[in-house]
């Protein structure tokens, strides 16, 4: 009897809960992504001036599409054991960065903590003339293929400023996390 008590409850009272990181150098459009976000995914959220967006301190959050939660912070360990996913996010148009790109890349997926979490790779500003394409961010990270493993990995084009690859790269995530058995969801109480 306890058992059917306490599956009724939770079916009624608790819904499963992601956390989503997006990651990136400064200046790679993290937070413009997580704004258009937001307004594609949050009911009755008219957004804020994309153009007036400036350097994120600290932490901005979205409460998305089915209770995934979506973290838009710096290259930091503190929330990488709670995460389900990482969206990491590349100026495409830096390619003096690249390098430093790349190597905070490293350093995030090296993490034990992070281990077989989905990975979405935004090459972000591709609105831009000469911007890096997909292909040539896929060959300047190539190395890194082996630590990245047998996880979900999608490289994807996107324009944060217009909107351009956020659903779609939203999606895919939302897919991944909902079916990675490396990190189940956390149970929240919605009483």
């Amino acid at each position: 009897m306890y058992t059917l008590l306490s599956g009724l409850y939770k079916y009624m009272f608790q819904k499963d809960e992601y956390c989503v990181l997006i990651l990136g150098l400064d200046n790679a459009g993290k937070t413009t992504f997580l704004e258009q976000t937001k307004t594609k995914f949050s009911k009755n959220y008219k957004g804020m001036n994309l153009s007036k967006i400036t350097t994120t301190v600290g932490l901005n959050t979205l409460q998305a599409v089915t209770g995934c939660y979506i973290y838009s912070c710096w290259l930091t360990l503190t929330y990488y054991a709670e995460s389900h996913g990482v969206i990491y996010v590349i100026d495409s148009t830096d390619e003096a960065r690249l390098s430093e790109s790349k190597e905070a890349f490293e350093k995030m997926i090296s993490s034990e903590a992070l281990e077989g979490v989905p990975l979405l790779v935004l090459a972000n500003k591709q609105d831009v003339p000469n911007c890096l394409s997909v292909p040539d961010i896929k060959t300047a990270f190539s190395d890194c293929a082996p630590k990245i493993g047998k996880r979900d990995c999608l490289v994807q084009p996107c324009t944060a400023l217009t909107g351009d690859g956020v659903n779609e790269g939203i999606e895919w995530m939302v897919k991944c996390v909902v079916r990675n058995i490396h990190r189940p969801p956390r149970q929240k109480d919605i009483t």
